[in-house]
């Protein structure tokens, strides 16, 4: 029978969803035992887990499942209340926390999926859809240290997994995310100082390879 102590984490190594709850359990200093997934041929642990979306990650607390990458963060932001919160205490500061966790997770995979998928004007117009999209990141951190201040938190938790694909994107597109919103960059630097995103982020090169091989998996040239 399980436990209530009893965590497991079902996910794909390169995942930036699946990375967003590990980030969040190396802060809360949570043990728990990872399970990758093969995602070309899915378990029927994982169907069984997540059976309406039938996607990882899926955090497993005492034998009960929970769904969607930013739901489980909150989760485990709630049920580790003490430790230091990735959410404000504040009700708008959590909602804008919120709101900005939501716009990353709504915006920033898909546009750079077509970076590696798209080519031509298709592309440059993911091109210039993808640098919107962060110019308006980048006025939202403004000059802060991380997205809520001084503190690391929940948007920097959905945000930062992106930055290893960063190398992907700028290699398949043929542009310098550096040239165009510098003060991300610097922030996705201070969030490797941390040990929960050095430990959990993807190798660039490697992110890299796994581009390469869904390219010749999808028919891109």
């Amino acid at each position: 029978m399980a436990q209530e102590n009893d965590i497991e984490l079902l996910d794909f190594w390169v995942s930036p969803f699946g990375q967003r709850v590990r980030i969040a359990l190396a802060e809360k200093g949570v043990d728990y035992e990872y399970k990758e997934q093969d995602l070309m041929n899915k378990s029927e642990f994982l169907l069984k887990s997540n059976p309406v979306y039938k996607q990882i990650p899926v955090l497993l607390h005492g034998g009960k499942p929970i769904c969607q990458s930013l739901i489980i963060v909150e989760y485990i932001d709630e049920v580790w209340s003490d430790k230091p919160p990735l959410l404000p205490a504040e009700p708008y500061a959590r909602a804008n926390a919120r709101f900005w966790a939501d716009f990353t997770d709504k915006k920033v995979y898909e546009c750079g999926t077509k970076l590696w998928k798209l080519k031509g004007e298709e592309q440059a117009a993911a091109k210039k859809e993808f640098i919107e999209i962060f110019k308006f990141l980048e006025g939202e951190l403004g000059d802060k240290t991380f997205f809520g201040g001084e503190t690391f938190g929940f948007i920097d938790v959905a945000l930062v997994p992106f930055v290893a694909w960063f190398y992907a994107y700028e290699t398949c597109a043929k542009f310098s995310i550096e040239e165009v919103c510098p003060k991300i960059v610097a922030w996705g630097k201070r969030c490797m100082e941390r040990e929960s995103v050095s430990k959990t982020l993807s190798d660039p090169d490697k992110v890299y390879e796994f581009v390469l091989f869904l390219k010749k998996r999808f028919g891109v040239e």
